[in-house]
């Protein structure tokens, strides 16, 4: 890679950051389609955001990925959001535009293709989605549109009854609420086709932790889980060992960068590049 006056920076801001696996993606994938473009990353406070969004500004960086915690506090800067992104009040990409800045959010659109591509269909079925943060609040907003019905379970109730909320007054849709806990899971997996954990239950240091019981899993459930480390959580394994279908959040991670990638160069994204770059260092961590 040859850094030049004419290169075009793009780049993650979050905090912590040390962990991000962009750069890997994105460096890779430039690369590959031998475009003159380089990713950093960029450990930002939360007090700094607005800092941040004015330097991208005036240092002319192409685009940014935005990760916790600043999903929220970078919209209050962009001069448009598109209709996503405003509705579920979380931007994960900006793109710098001729001085002007526009937020996305890919980790909806991501989520579904990730389903897509390993054989997951969500449109008709009866989906069950653990959590309502960020995440999850793309992921609700995408798969309202296309699944019969949507169960949103999360440790905090009224923030899942306010996305239930907001999604059916948007789509028209069958959107249920409920407090996360072991009885609701248990009885609303009973009847459901797809199980999305979109908390962190799983991720490491707490690799041995699960949402769901083992006993509750079947052979006709299709299981994703977005924490993408480890590769494999506790709830995959389980899943798998169930008979489950089963989608690695880590594919989630791949479809998500390819979205954003798409939206800076207008170039289709190399998702095998980007998968291989990405788990290669991941394998070696």
């Amino acid at each position: 890679m040859v850094i030049s006056g004419k290169t075009r920076v793009c780049g993650v801001i979050g905090d912590p950051i040390e962990h991000t696996l962009s750069p890997i993606m994105h460096n890779a994938a430039f690369k590959a389609l031998k475009l003159d473009f380089a990713f950093l990353a960029f450990k930002v406070k939360a007090a700094d955001v607005e800092k941040a969004v004015s330097g991208m500004r005036a240092l002319g960086i192409h685009g940014l990925n935005v990760t916790m915690p600043h999903k929220s506090a970078v919209i209050n800067y962009l001069d448009e959001v598109d209709q996503a992104a405003k509705a579920i009040g979380s931007v994960n990409t900006i793109l710098n535009k001729d001085g002007r800045l526009f937020g996305f959010n890919t980790d909806g659109v991501g989520a579904l293709q990730a389903l897509r591509e390993n054989g997951v269909e969500p449109r008709g079925k009866k989906v069950l989605l653990l959590g309502a943060g960020g995440a999850a609040r793309a992921i609700a907003y995408t798969l309202a549109r296309e699944a019969d019905e949507l169960v949103i379970l999360n440790r905090t109730a009224k923030q899942a009854a306010e996305l239930a909320n907001l999604l059916k007054q948007t789509f028209d849709r069958k959107v249920v609420a409920d407090t996360l806990s072991p009885n609701a899971i248990k009885d609303t997996l009973q009847d459901s086709d797809v199980l999305i954990n979109a908390t962190s239950v799983g991720m490491k240091p707490n690799a041995n932790q699960t949402p769901v019981a083992f006993e509750w899993l079947r052979p006709d459930l299709a299981v994703m889980d977005i924490v993408y480390n480890p590769v494999e959580t506790k709830l995959a394994k389980d899943a798998k060992a169930a008979g489950a279908k089963v989608v690695s959040g880590f594919e989630m991670l791949i479809y998500q960068g390819a979205a954003s990638f798409e939206i800076w160069t207008g170039h289709s994204a190399p998702v095998e590049v980007m998968r291989h770059a990405a788990l290669n260092h991941l394998l070696k961590v």
